[in-house]
């Protein structure tokens, strides 16, 4: 599953369209978008408040139903699948970071890491998990709970429990939205470092042009629609682009 970045997508979408509402009152959320996402390619996903950026993130993950189109995860088209193999699909296959932490604050670090696969029923790879908080640097802080954390390192302990699966691909919304500056800036090198140095696929919504500068490239949706791609991007780049979205 993980390995150096390759033309194969792991993850792709074709015409994907959401519609919320009916008649008059209906939003197009997303418009025929179809995108590729490499593996082992780090992508942000921006655009204006409204443009269609987290939606799109729900459709790729099976967290939404698209209207229209198809969403394939490894060669596989998720639309066809029941409820029961969507949630296996997510489980084993895909890991997520949101800008809520959503660790249990009754378990320590390392059980909020496991926790996905001790639902699973599944023990996990011992030599992967040393791996994991090791690069995230929080191997000396598994015994603590939570609140015993600062935000930065319950965000690393957040990333390390998407990874705990070795998932295809990992899918950040706002990652970094909940943490100050310096915070961020960890964050975002340790997510970097994840995809250079353990071949991991991230995407990742966010509206920090900062952010973005730490991908291999940047989409930009604007109405629910793809308006931009940028390649080997850096903050001014992605400013410019975003100012004339009016983002």
């Amino acid at each position: 599953m993980l390995g150096a970045m390759t033309d194969s997508p792991i993850v792709s979408c074709t015409d994907l369209g959401r519609v919320y509402g009916e008649g008059e009152a209906a939003v197009h959320a997303l418009r025929g978008v179809s995108l590729e996402f490499p593996a082992g390619q780090y992508t942000a996903i921006m655009g204006p408040s409204g443009s269609g950026k987290s939606t799109l993130m729900h459709l790729l993950a099976g967290l939404d139903k698209p209207t229209s189109g198809t969403v394939t995860v490894d060669g596989r088209e998720i639309g066809g699948l029941g409820d029961k193999a969507l949630t296996q699909l997510r489980r084993d296959r895909l890991g997520f970071v949101f800008q809520s932490f959503n660790l249990m604050p009754t378990l320590t670090a390392e059980e909020n890491i496991t926790l996905p696969a001790d639902l699973a029923g599944r023990t996990p790879d011992r030599a992967w998990f040393e791996k994991v908080v090791t690069k995230l640097d929080i191997a000396d802080r598994l015994r603590h709970r939570p609140s015993e954390l600062s935000g930065g390192q319950q965000q690393r302990v957040a990333v390390a429990r998407a990874l705990i699966s070795q998932p295809d691909v990992v899918f950040a919304d706002e990652p970094t939205g909940a943490l100050d500056s310096r915070a961020s800036a960890e964050l975002l090198r340790f997510l970097r470092s994840v995809v250079d140095d353990l071949g991991q696929t991230v995407v990742m919504v966010t509206h920090d042009p900062g952010a973005a500068a730490y991908a291999d490239r940047v989409v930009f949706l604007a109405d629910g629609a793809i308006v931009e791609e940028l390649v080997g991007p850096t903050r001014e780049r992605v400013l410019e682009i975003m100012g004339r979205l009016g983002g």
